[in-house]
């Protein structure tokens, strides 16, 4: 089987979707009073640190940051024996209730990990608006769920594959799609 690759973005790219990420959150929210960024673990966290720090550059404050593991919230787990207890996953210690929570995640593709992000937010409160900022949107919903903050609308196939490489978890800062051929 061959792979075609194409790299979406570059890291000037991604810091540029995210410096205008950051812009749209303080202006759809009047400021970040009460605004809290809650990255969905693995990429989600390093996103939502940066953006933080976009707003500080701009604001002179920082949002606070979380971290929500959604493992045992999602519906695609099956070895139940290998995932952490709802209260022991999400590590999320930020204050949720009557807070404007934005989720932070990588790529939105069918919704499903949104989905579950949210249940698990409203286990620890009762936030008072959830929003949604993502570096990449690829379309495929399963779920009626749309992102409020889009670095990147991405068209793509179901044959089709995007990585989002990260300074802080992988070894370079880019955006991948990546297309498998069969060997026909």
């Amino acid at each position: 089987m061959r792979r075609y690759i194409r790299v979406i973005m570059d890291a000037d790219g991604i810091r540029r979707a995210l410096t205008r990420i950051s812009y749209e959150i303080v202006e759809k929210n009047k400021g970040i009073r009460d605004v809290v960024l809650v990255g969905i673990k693995r990429r989600g966290v390093p996103l939502a640190h940066r953006l933080a720090g976009f707003i500080e550059k701009n604001e002179g404050i920082s949002p606070p940051v979380g971290l929500l593991d959604i493992t045992p919230y999602r519906d695609d787990r099956t070895e139940k024996n290998v995932i952490p207890a709802k209260e022991e996953a999400a590590a999320l210690t930020l204050e949720v209730t009557d807070k404007v929570v934005v989720l932070v995640d990588d790529v939105l593709f069918t919704g499903r990990s949104v989905r579950a992000a949210m249940e698990a937010l409203i286990d620890r409160g009762r936030p008072r608006m959830i929003q949604l900022a993502v570096l990449i949107d690829r379309g495929h919903r399963e779920l009626p769920i749309r992102p409020d903050f889009v670095g990147k609308n991405v068209p793509s196939s179901r044959t089709e594959n995007i990585a989002v490489c990260l300074q802080e978890i992988d070894s370079g800062e880019e955006v991948l799609i990546k297309k498998n051929f069969g060997t026909h």
